[in-house]
């Protein structure tokens, strides 16, 4: 095994207080307090340098599964929308005859093993977005704090398998890949400087093989294609039934999100037209553990798939409205012509 790389530090979540609010409004100028904090984000890059010239040098070496990998991640924190642009993918792969697996980290699980996720699994054990990935795509996903255990183990267990995605990543360099996809939600790179005086994980632009966004088109000389995001016409109970919002308009509704941006689902369910009476802006990965339904109104209980793999063991009633992406179909065209040649190579190894 290669030795384990340093991994570059990982922001906090943005959570519901002022600290996080605050720091993402700072992260989109160069006011400040994003001058306050470019100091750190000189010694964030020089760590980034640093470890990326380890790998170049081959004193830190990365491994490849022996399938074709594609590695779908971002280099914002805050969240970018990758989770949906991996799931969209993933059917892609699937409608054109491959046989995916995914692998991930299981950002905010409570295990720290190498474990397949199943449709049962708890997400506080394998990760929520692992879990929604497992349920919603019926594909096979491995979770484990180093992909390169993650992809093995899933070739071990599922030995149809013909591609590897990678849910988040790009930074995880001790996994070799044949494709890289950064996604960009519409507040781009922001004031373009490194965490923590932006919101940037490493410089911007590198080289990338293609970019999704959801907003202007970020710079870069990479392939970039635009995605639009909606929620579906529809939520779901617990037991997949679909539950049309328009049936839902009028009753008393009580929406919560623990995702990077909350304030996206709220607005996507304005677009709707509904109107909740009540929004809870909750931590990403939030385990509503401790969370105290209200109990001043019988509200009906609202929420996105991601948080539904938590709610639905506590609160079955809840109905859970599932984000839609829809990319230029180029996108697909340029994956699989890349695809092709990586599977090519793949099978003279």
């Amino acid at each position: 095994m290669a030795a384990a790389a340093p991994q570059p530090p990982s922001p906090a979540p943005p959570d519901s207080t002022a600290a996080g609010p605050l720091l993402q409004r700072a992260w989109q100028r160069r006011g400040p307090l994003a001058w306050l904090l470019w100091p750190l984000a000189l010694a964030m890059g020089l760590l980034v340098r640093l470890r990326r010239g380890l790998y170049g040098a081959g004193v830190l070496r990365a491994q490849h599964p022996g399938l074709p990998v594609i590695v779908i991640g971002n280099v914002v924190a805050g969240g970018a929308g990758k989770t949906p642009v991996v799931m969209a993918v993933v059917r892609h792969l699937q409608a054109r005859g491959w046989h995916p697996g995914v692998v991930a980290r299981g950002y905010g699980r409570r295990t720290a093993d190498c474990r397949e996720v199943q449709a049962h699994s708890p997400a506080a054990d394998v990760g929520d977005e692992p879990l929604l990935i497992a349920r919603g795509c019926q594909v096979p996903v491995f979770v484990a704090r180093q992909r390169v255990a993650a992809a093995q183990a899933l070739r071990t267990r599922h030995p149809r398998t013909d591609v590897i995605v990678c849910d988040d990543g790009l930074q995880h360099l001790a996994l070799a890949r044949d494709i890289e996809v950064c996604v960009f939600s519409d507040q781009g790179t922001g004031n373009g400087w490194l965490l923590p005086a932006g919101p940037l994980r490493e410089p911007w632009p590198r080289p990338v093989d293609l970019v999704v966004h959801a907003g202007a088109a970020p710079a870069g000389s990479a392939p970039a294609f635009a995605m639009q995001r909606r929620l579906a016409a529809h939520a779901l109970r617990s037991d997949g039934t679909p539950v049309p919002l328009q049936h839902l308009q009028g009753q008393p509704l009580l929406a919560v999100a623990g995702i990077a941006r909350p304030e996206d689902f709220f607005a996507l369910l304005r677009q709707q037209g509904l109107a909740p009476e009540r929004m809870q802006a909750l931590p990403d990965h939030y385990d509503f553990d401790s969370w105290q339904r209200p109990v001043d109104k019988p509200y009906t209980l609202i929420c996105t798939e991601k948080d539904a793999t938590k709610l639905w063991p506590r609160h079955p009633d809840a109905l859970a409205v599932p984000l839609q992406v829809d990319i230029d179909a180029a996108f697909f065209a340029a994956l699989d012509t890349r695809l092709a040649r990586a599977g090519s190579l793949s099978s003279r190894s």
